[in-house]
Order: C-alpha cells, then sequence, then structure tokens
C-alpha cells in the first residue's frame, strides 16, 4: 500500500543531517517532532516506540477528530504494507525447509495462475522485480470511490486478476518496481506449500513464536481490535470521514494486517537478529543488487546522510500509516503509527528530523 497519509516514505526514509541529540535529549527532540507533525503536519496522531540509547514511548495528538482523548501508547493500529515483512519472512522460511526456491519461477509451485509465471521468479516477487502490475493502481482508492469499496470482500485471486491484466512493465529481475500484485501472489503460494490460508502460516510461524498478542490478520473483519486511534480520509469535499472501519481484504497479503509499536518493534528486532530464518536465508533476507538497490526480500534497505543504513518497511491505507524501522543490529530502532486528519498540513522536514533524532 501506499502511504496516504503526510507520511511518505521518500520523507520516511532519507536524512537531512541535522545534529543528532544527546542521549538525555533524545526523548525530548522526538517528542517536539511529533508534536509539530501533529499540530501542523497533517497527522491527527502518532504513537511511536523508540529503541537506542534509551528505550521509550511517546505520543501525539488526539484518538479522534473532535476529541481530546490522547492517542493510546500502545494501540493497535492497520500496518498495511508492513505485513509484507511477514509474508516475506514465512516464504523465506519455506525456503530454508527446502520446500521452494527463490530462483524458481512461480509457474513451479503455481501452474496457470500467472500468464509470465515461467520467467517470473519468487525472489522476482519478494523483490518487487517481476514486473506484474499493481493491481491497486486500478482500485478506487480515492475519495469518490473509496466509499463504495470500503466493506468490500475481495478475492486475492481476483486481485492477481487485475495486476495481470495487464503486460508486465518490464523483464523480470531486471528493474525494481513497487508493486502490491507481488505479495498478494506470495500469500496464494504460501496457501499453496503449507495447504492452509497464508494468515495461519503468519500466526503459527511468527506471532505465536513470538507471543506478538496485539498482532491480528483480520481478513475481510472491518474492526480493529483493542485500544486505538481512529483514521480518518477526506471525502469529495474534503472533509475528514471516519474511516477507521474497513475491509482490509482489498490489502490481503499486501497489507492487511494490524499490530501495535511494541509488536512490530519485537518483530523487527527478532527478524534481523536472525530468530526467525536459518543462515542462508537470513542473508538473502538484506540482500540488495545492482536492479533493486533500496529494497531487498520484503526489506527497504536505505543508507542516510549520517551514514547510518536503516532497514525495514512503512505502509499506508486510507486513515492510516505505519513506519517499521531498524538497525541492521538491532541497536537503533523506531516503529511508528501515524493517524491521519485528512485535513491537516504539510509534514515540512518533520520526519526527516525524526530519522535523524533517533538514527543519527
Amino acid at each position: 500500500m501506499k502511504l496516504v497519509v503526510a507520511l511518505t516514505a521518500a520523507a520516511l526514509l532519507a536524512s537531512t543531517g541535522v545534529a543528532s541529540a544527546a542521549p538525555v535529549e533524545q526523548r525530548e527532540v522526538v517528542q517536539q517532532i511529533i508534536d509539530k507533525l501533529t499540530s501542523t503536519g497533517g497527522a491527527l496522531g502518532i504513537q511511536g516506540r523508540v529503541t537506542g540509547r534509551d528505550t521509550f514511548t511517546v505520543r501525539s495528538g488526539v484518538a479522534e477528530h473532535g476529541s481530546r482523548k490522547p492517542v493510546p501508547h500502545n494501540g493497535t493500529f492497520r500496518i498495511a504494507s508492513v505485513t509484507k515483512t511477514f509474508v516475506s519472512t514465512v516464504v523465506l522460511q519455506l525456503a530454508g525447509e527446502g520446500k521452494l526456491e527463490l530462483d524458481a519461477p512461480v509457474a513451479r509451485y503455481l501452474p496457470g495462475l500467472l500468464p509470465d509465471g515461467e520467467i517470473i521468479t519468487i525472489r522476482n516477487l519478494l523483490q518487487h522485480t517481476s514486473g506484474l502490475y499493481d493491481y491497486t493502481e486500478s482500485l478506487p482508492l480515492d475519495p469518490a470511490g473509496f466509499p463504495g469499496m470500503r466493506f468490500k470482500t475481495w478475492d486475492p485471486r481476483e486481485l492477481v486478476a487485475i495486476g495481470t491484466s495487464r503486460p508486465l512493465g518490464f523483464l523480470p529481475g531486471t528493474k525494481y518496481s513497487y508493486s502490491n500484485t507481488n505479495y498478494t501472489v506470495a500469500g496464494l503460494l504460501i496457501e499453496k506449500l503449507t495447504g492452509r490460508p497464508y494468515q495461519q502460516a503468519v500466526e503459527q510461524r511468527i506471532l505465536k513464536p513470538l507471543r506478538l498478542k496485539d498482532t491480528v490478520l483480520p481478513r475481510n473483519s472491518a474492526d480493529i481490535p483493542g485500544p486505538h486511534a481512529h483514521g480518518y480520509f477526506p471525502d469529495t469535499n474534503g472533509k475528514p470521514v471516519d474511516v477507521t472501519r474497513q475491509n482490509p481484504s482489498w490489502g490481503g497479503a499486501a497489507g492487511e494486517m494490524i499490530s501495535t509499536t511494541r509488536d512490530v518493534d519485537t518483530f523487527l528486532a527478532a527478524l534481523l537478529a536472525g530468530k526467525l530464518l536459518k543462515s542462508k536465508q537470513q542473508e538473502e533476507l538484506t540482500k540488495i543488487t545492482p536492479n533493486s538497490p533500496n529494497y531487498a526480500l520484503g526489506v527497504s534497505v536505505t543508507p542516510l546522510s549520517c551514514g547510518t543504513t536503516i532497514y525495514g518497511h512503512d505502509g499506508g491505507m486510507p486513515g492510516f500509516g505505519a513506519e517499521m524501522i531498524s538497525t541492521l543490529d538491532g541497536t537503533k530502532r523506531l516503529a511508528l503509527s501515524v493517524t491521519a486528519a485528512a485535513d491537516g498540513g504539510e509534514p515540512g522536514d518533520g520526519y526527516f528530523k525524526l530519522l535523524d533524532a533517533v538514527f543519527c
């Protein structure tokens, strides 16, 4: 999913070179930054979890439009495309178990699903180098169209059909182009190889071992369980509409999950520490290539101007933005939830400054 709040991948995965804060000041600096973002940066509410010189949580803004109710410290929220890292992890686990080969064609495991399945590999899917058209580009994810699809249940094969309705954008493996179709196919691959829906595989292989009790795969449920802030999306007149309740099946394996900053932080820390993958697959996880220099296998890899390289994923869907980032050694981490005000302002350099405060 693309971020639909002021938070953007370009803003979050870059650095301005602002001087980093001293340890005793870090919490205060981070708080000042997010306070500015909720007052002038287009965000209604922000909750964050920072691990580094100190470990702390921060929050700013309100949980609901027109209310003074604060954002929960560890509330649940839609993590959107952060889901992809969970899905990629399961695929890599299956590779480690000898149930698939990363460089084998998709057609070996899912014959007939993709018109070009003989030349698209599993690696291409996870790395967004398949050339598959992004089905979300054809969905009405705009103020005029979103109300009509907000509670619609989508079948993953229906979404793949949209993604394959157009020819490949390029020869697989020669270029990077972000496409949610890739991970919808990856979800079907997990289902084929495990004999159960991909959601169950994620639950059994990741959520239960790590005790991520506040993380759920909602399927077609429109609700967000537990304490949570509300997200808003503009109507055709630009007025904010509460879209907290929405059927996330259009995201599926590409972006349906709900979690907390604590849970996504726990997951990323465990993943980068090698607790979920065998050594060979751990190396594959963060391996970048000349044709995909900033995206490995379900993990973004971005060097900041201060010399730090960060790993993780961002995500966004109507009303919600999420970020999960860490250094490779896990010593500095940031988990962030942003709920959109829909009628807010521009973020300016606030998100750049946030990265500097945490990682530089």
